[in-house]
């Protein structure tokens, strides 16, 4: 299998210092710093790159579940809200939300449901963050 690499380099303080995330592909890198992570300042920071990561993952494999089981969808627009929260240990990831939209032509709503649950236990980043924070999903089909 693969390995990824991404990088971050901070200089400073917690609070008035900054930082810069970057990803081995060389395809995004981006200003971080407290502002940016614990309040709503400019700038990118690692839950937002958690959420990207889990949206990507989950819409390729309930693509892949569903070509599995012989629908071919036409689109998947997958969205993840990350919470971060605090907790006796700190700051900590408590929740993910995902909420997906597909339009999969001959699909029955409870087909779609019963899929994308099951894309949500077997996506990469879903096991990887399972008993770390709780994962809801809410999908739909764009027909219905």
């Amino acid at each position: 299998m693969t390995i990824r690499e991404s990088s971050a380099e901070w200089q400073g303080t917690l609070k008035e210092g900054s930082g810069r995330l970057r990803l081995g592909s060389g395809v995004f890198e981006g200003a971080y710093s407290f502002p940016s992570r614990f309040e709503n300042g400019p700038g990118t920071n690692p839950e937002e790159l958690i959420a990207a990561a889990h949206a990507g993952c989950f819409s390729m494999a309930l693509s892949a579940i569903l070509v599995r089981e012989g629908h071919i969808p036409e689109s998947i627009r997958t969205t993840a809200k990350v919470h971060l929260g605090a907790t006796a240990a700190g700051p900590t990831i408590t929740r993910i939300e995902l909420e997906t939209r597909a339009s999969v032509a001959g699909l029955a709503s409870e087909d779609f449901q019963r899929l994308a649950q099951s894309a949500k236990s077997s996506c990469l980043v879903s096991r990887a963050l399972t008993g770390v924070a709780a994962i809801t999903l809410k999908a739909s089909l764009n027909d219905q």
